[in-house]
Parts: C-alpha cells; structure tokens; sequence
C-alpha cells in the first residue's frame, strides 16, 4: 500500500506542478515534436513536468481519464468548486490505491511462481555435469581451483572476489567489477553462502548454485533479485581473519 501511495501522491504533485506552469505561461504547448519548439523557461519547464507526470502516471494510467484530470487542475487554478468532495475524493483514491496493489501482488506471485520452476529445472540440470556436487542442503558447488590451509568457521570472517549472476547470465553484483574484495562475518549472509564458504580454503575459487530458500527466498533482494531466484555465484577465498588495516 505505501508503493501505491506514493504514486499516487507523486501525480498530485507533478500535476500541481503543470498546472501552475500551464497558468504562468497562459496556454499549453501542444504537439511539440522537437526541442526548438520551447522557447521560454516556463515551456521547458512545463514540458520537463509533463513528461515527470506520465511516468508517474504509468502503473495507473489505465484509471485515469486524462480530460478529468486537466478538468480537476483547471478547477482548483480558476478557483472553482470541486464537484467531488474531499471524502469521495479520498475514496476513489484509495479503491486505486488497492487495485494496484492487487495487481502488483498477482504480478509478483506469477513471477515467484515462473523463478521457482524455472529454478528447479536449472538445479536439475546443473547437477548433472561432471564435477557438481549437491549438499544435503540443495546447495551445488564445483571445485574450479583448490585452496590449502583450513576452512573457515560459520563464527570466522572471511574476505572474498565474487560474482553473482541470474542463471540467465545477467550479473547483478561483482566485486571484480569494483575492483575491491569484500569482507564480511560468515554468520552474516545468506544461508548458502555461509555453508558453501565454509568447504573452502584459502585461494580456492568454487562455482556455487544456490536454490532460492538458500538465498533470498520469496522477499528477493533489490531490483534484480526477484522473488523466489536461484543465484550462480563465482566465489574466490582470499583469506580468513579480519583484513589487515
């Protein structure tokens, strides 16, 4: 609900913003096609927060009659009575507010739903290369370089490289990228880190496929990370202990 909210308060804002520019310059600009058609500031500007509003408009643009909206505008800046008093008004609000929440919740449950089987089949398959090991835990894991020295405990902190991707490929965080490992308490990440860092040794390097309930689950992570997503990591183990200051 408080997504919907926003949105929603994001187009009263941008519409207000519209209006008083539409006020300011007397008349809007229709049909402009190239940015030389917008001479002055207050056309710029108008242009700047229409283009702002249909965005915002977007997740609900099938609810809104356009002329309605420029009909409300133009009543507040004329000075006029609203035809929908202030209890109506905060009513259809929120029977949109809800719609779209629905929505987005029918639209996440779809999606957890394709990433968990679509997952499973991925882990399915992976397990049946050469070198893939499965865990009583579901965890895959594959040696790509062996390390020497002692595991890691669950209680140790470790500094790592990593890569993560979607098991279509796309990477969604790299610490080769950024060109800074990373170092964190191995009791403070995801469960399938934790288990799979703790079969490495220093200056090991292990490919690890970890099923969604060792992962994010159903919440996800960022934008990325959708619900219900099996990750691939790429894991190099640089060392155990606090890192040298």
């Amino acid at each position: 609900m408080l997504t919907t909210k926003r949105t929603l308060l994001a187009v009263a804002v941008a519409g207000l913003a519209l209006a008083a520019c539409q006020k300011n310059e007397g008349n809007s600009v229709p049909n402009i096609t190239k940015a030389e058609e917008l001479t002055t500031d207050a056309q710029k500007f108008g242009y700047a927060i229409g283009v702002d509003l249909a965005k915002s408009l977007q997740p609900v643009k099938d609810d809104v009659d356009i002329k309605a909206l420029e009909a409300g505008l133009d009543t507040v800046f004329s000075g006029g009575t609203s035809v929908l008093d202030d209890k109506t008004r905060e009513e259809i609000k929120n029977t949109v507010a809800q719609k779209l929440q629905k929505k987005q919740l029918e639209e996440r449950t779809a999606a957890a739903g394709k990433a968990k089987e679509e997952g499973e089949k991925f882990l399915a398959e992976n397990a049946k290369k050469e070198g893939v090991k499965t865990t009583a835990s579901g965890l895959q894991y594959e040696v790509l370089t062996e390390g020497k020295g002692d595991a890691p405990k669950a209680t140790d902190t470790v500094t790592v490289h990593y890569k993560g991707t979607l098991i279509n490929g796309e990477t969604f965080d790299s610490s080769y990228d950024r060109g800074q490992p990373v170092s964190f308490p191995l009791q403070n990440v995801i469960p399938g880190w934790t288990e799979g860092l703790q079969l490495m040794k220093p200056g090991a390097k292990y490919k690890f496929v970890i099923p969604s309930n060792l992962a994010y689950g159903e919440r996800g992570a960022g934008i990325k990370i959708g619900p219900n997503a099996t990750l691939v990591f790429e894991v190099e183990l640089l060392s155990i202990g606090e890192p040298k200051k």
